[in-house]
This record gives structure tokens, sequence and C-alpha cells, in this order.
């Protein structure tokens, strides 16, 4: 597993997210309000609208487009018009920096 730094943790505001883009694939850094990260991939999968964009309450992420909700530390599809899961990637906080494990 090859982790990779995405950011600082002070550039995600706590129960916010930040878009992370990497060898052509785009993902979503989310902060929770435990300061815990976790990473999805980039995009709602009922529309490919960026998940980043979209309001982060509590672990929950809605999607801008047609509010579709996701667990984002899971990638469980909370509500519709999504319904298929969004994928997660392994996420943590080392000296202040958030480092992913994409492959």
């Amino acid at each position: 597993m090859t982790w990779i730094i995405a950011c600082k943790l002070d550039d995600i505001e706590r129960e916010g997210a930040v878009r992370f883009d990497h060898h052509s694939r785009t993902y979503a850094i989310y902060r929770g309000p435990d300061d815990s990260v976790y990473c999805t991939a980039g995009l709602c999968t009922h529309e490919a609208i960026h998940l980043a964009d979209g309001l982060v309450m509590d672990f929950e992420v809605e999607c801008p487009k047609h509010s579709g909700a996701f667990d984002y530390r899971t990638g469980e599809a909370l509500r519709l018009p999504a319904c298929e899961n969004v994928k997660t990637y392994p996420a943590e906080v080392v000296d202040g920096e958030v480092r992913v494990a994409i492959s």
C-alpha cells in the first residue's frame, strides 16, 4: 500500500471536505467532527458530481446536485437517488498532513 500526501489537516474545515486529484482520478478527503479523516472516490455514484462540493454534516456527505447522501466512513449510500456505494480508501494524519492510501 502506497501512502500519498493529499493535503494538510488545516486545509479541511471540521465537518468539511476537499477535492484531491491524483493520476487522472479524483477523490474527496473529509474531516469529521472529531478531527478524524476519511477518503472516498470523488464522484457521486449517481451522476458523477464532485462530492467535495457537497454539504458535510456529522459523518455524511450530500451530493450537491440531487441530494443523494453517503456515509463517508463506509461509503454506504444513505439516500436516493444514490443507490450504489462510493469506494473508500484508508486515510490518516501524520505530522499535520493528511495521507491517503490509493492504489
